[in-house]
């Protein structure tokens, strides 16, 4: 039973959607003042092609003309699922249009107006629809200003649609919990994230000797390599992730996505081929460098203003640590209990990382060539 279920698990990992790394987002920028509503919604042009099939002559590129000429559609899409609300409904209308690139691609960009009434708006209540009907994990992130107080973020979701924030501003606890949950929704759709931690451990209850793995024979020595690992990785992409969200470090979004999964691929070969530092601490600092800039790309992308950049990196930090956690807790004490089994090491170590292996080759290939080899 044991061993079935660790084969699920792995399996469960290993055959999920191979996206890549960032997930379906848009940007939403709104600000309320004297009754008076202005903004901008950001839409992933991939995003919109999945809903008005704008690629018509088929060349795998999405160019200003092919969007023209669904404009007016994609307006009245636009308008009909996105509803504010301030003491008042703000009747929203696009009053013009943009590309722009942010780090996974082109966007859409619709600048937004709508007049509230002229009122004072004690709450602001936003009704947000869009694409979940084509991508039920995509994610409309929230900038929202008011004339009495700082800007405040919030994330839409499939089961968090409609959303009410007081127009005073929002608890600093309140945005601080809002950044934890982002956090952890984005460990939990990070396959490559995951994957990644989970070639890393598969080990952990073993113990490297002339290039061979052999189960340790006590659990201190386990949980001391869990720890070291996982620590690891927490301090390095904890660096990266600052570094890249308060705009002193930036790689290309397309190199920092093969390199992540260069990393899965290269540590998933190191458990069938050992060839990376026996002390697998080290491999995954160094690794988790690079993976730091895959998580600061929300962040950065949502271009919060520096006030509250703080509470953003701290609340979002500890949320993709709590998801680690989970994988961690879910993980470990059944490779303890079946590490000793003769199913573990052919089966689950060696038969798991070369699946983990081969879906990292085929994101790896995808994400440097702009290439579409991966069956789903």
């Amino acid at each position: 039973m044991l061993i079935r279920t660790v084969i699920v698990l792995l399996l469960v990992l290993a055959v999920a959607p191979a996206r890549a790394h960032k997930p379906s987002d848009s940007y939403l920028s709104l600000r309320l003042d004297a009754g008076r509503l202005v903004g901008r919604w950001d839409i992933a042009v991939r995003d919109l092609d999945a809903v008005f099939d704008l690629d018509r002559n088929r060349d795998d590129r999405i160019d200003w003309g092919e969007l023209r000429v669904r404009r007016d559609a994609i307006d009245t899409y636009a308008t009909q699922r996105l509803a504010v609300d301030a003491t008042a409904p703000c009747p929203l209308r696009v009053t013009g249009h943009a590309i722009d690139r942010h780090s996974d691609g082109a966007y859409l960009v619709l600048s937004l107006a709508g007049e509230c009434g002229s009122g004072h708006a004690d709450a602001v209540t936003i009704d947000y629809r869009a694409l979940f009907d084509i991508d039920a994990q995509h994610r409309g992130l929230l900038k929202l200003e008011t004339a009495q107080a700082p800007p405040l973020s919030a994330v839409f979701s499939h089961d968090a649609a409609r959303q009410t924030f007081d127009a005073a501003g929002a608890s600093r606890w309140r945005a601080f919990a809002g950044y934890v949950g982002d956090g952890v929704f984005h460990i939990a759709i990070g396959y490559d994230h995951l994957l990644f931690l989970v070639v890393l451990l598969l080990p952990a209850v073993l113990d490297r000797q002339r290039r061979e793995w052999r189960p340790l024979p006590r659990a201190p020595a386990a949980i001391v390599a869990v720890l070291k690992i996982v620590t690891a990785f927490t301090l390095a992409h904890s660096v990266t992730l600052s570094l890249a969200t308060l705009g002193l470090v930036q790689l290309p979004s397309r190199l920092t996505e093969a390199l992540i999964a260069l990393s899965v691929l290269l540590t998933a070969l190191d458990n069938l081929v050992p060839f990376l530092p026996a002390r697998r601490w080290i491999v995954a600092f160094a690794f988790g460098l690079v993976h730091g800039f895959g998580f600061a790309s929300v962040l950065a992308d949502l271009e919060l203003p520096r006030s509250v950049l703080a509470l953003s990196l701290v609340g979002f930090n500890l949320g993709v640590e709590l998801g680690q956690l989970a994988v961690v807790a879910l993980l470990m004490p059944l490779a303890w209990l079946l590490r000793q089994t003769v199913l573990y090491r052919p089966l689950v170590l060696r038969g798991g990382s070369l699946g983990i292996l081969l879906l990292a080759a085929g994101w790896f290939v995808e994400r440097s060539f702009d290439l579409k080899v991966m069956p789903f």
